[in-house]
C-alpha cells in the first residue's frame, strides 16, 4: 500500500499491521528479521479476525 494509517486503539497500521517501530525499522532489516516480522503480522491478523 505505501501509506501507513495508524490504529490508535491497536497500536497496528491498518493495512499492513505493523507497528511504527517495524515500520520504521523495516529497510534496516535482514531477511530473517523480516520473515519473523511477517509472522507476527499473521498472528495479529488471525487475532484481528477471531
Amino acid at each position: 500500500m505505501s501509506v501507513c494509517r495508524m490504529d490508535a486503539v491497536s497500536g497496528f497500521c491498518e493495512g499492513c499491521f505493523r507497528t511504527l517501530d517495524e515500520i520504521a525499522a523495516w529497510s534496516r532489516l535482514d531477511d530473517a528479521d523480516k520473515r519473523a516480522t511477517w509472522q507476527l503480522i499473521a498472528q495479529r491478523i488471525a487475532g484481528a479476525r477471531a
